[in-house]
C-alpha cells in the first residue's frame, strides 16, 4: 500500500504518461544528436524512459513561495552527454520539449487548466491540480 491518496495516484500515473510521451517524442526528435553518457542505456532499455537513453524529462512539485504563478510542477530536462550542446540547440530542444509536452498534458488532461509557463528561470507546469471527489 503506498499511503497516497488514490485520485493522487491516478493524476501521478497521467502525469507520467505525458512525461513518458514527451521522452519518446525527444529520443524520436533529437536522440542520435549526441553520443548518450556511458552509464545511461540506450532508448527503450529500462522500464522508465527517463533512465535510458540521451534525454531525462522529470518533474518536482513546488509550493511556489515567491512565484508569479504560484504552485506547480517545475520541469527539468536534462541532456544525458558529455559532449558540449551548443545554447542554441539546447535552447530549442527545450522549447520542442514544452510545446510537446503541454500538447500532452491537455491530451492526458483534457477536462483541466493545465499549462506550461517560464517562471523565475525555470519551466513550470500550472493550473488546476484538484483531485476532486473520492
Amino acid at each position: 500500500m503506498s499511503g497516497q491518496h488514490p485520485l493522487s495516484e491516478q493524476w501521478d500515473r497521467m502525469l507520467q504518461k505525458a512525461f513518458e510521451a514527451t521522452d519518446l517524442y525527444l529520443e524520436s526528435q533529437y536522440g542520435q544528436m549526441y553520443t548518450r553518457r556511458p552509464n545511461r542505456p540506450e532508448d527503450g532499455e529500462t522500464a522508465n524512459p527517463q533512465m535510458s537513453g540521451l534525454f531525462n524529462l522529470g518533474a518536482s512539485f513546488t509550493a511556489g513561495f515567491g512565484s508569479e504563478y504560484g504552485r506547480g510542477y517545475t520541469i527539468d530536462l536534462e541532456i544525458c552527454t558529455f559532449e558540449n550542446v551548443d545554447p542554441e540547440v539546447r535552447r530549442r530542444i527545450t522549447e520542442d520539449a514544452m510545446e510537446h509536452l503541454e500538447g500532452q498534458l491537455k491530451k492526458v488532461f483534457p477536462d483541466r487548466d493545465l499549462r506550461i509557463v517560464y517562471d523565475g528561470g525555470v519551466y513550470k507546469i500550472v493550473g488546476d491540480f484538484s483531485l476532486g471527489q473520492v
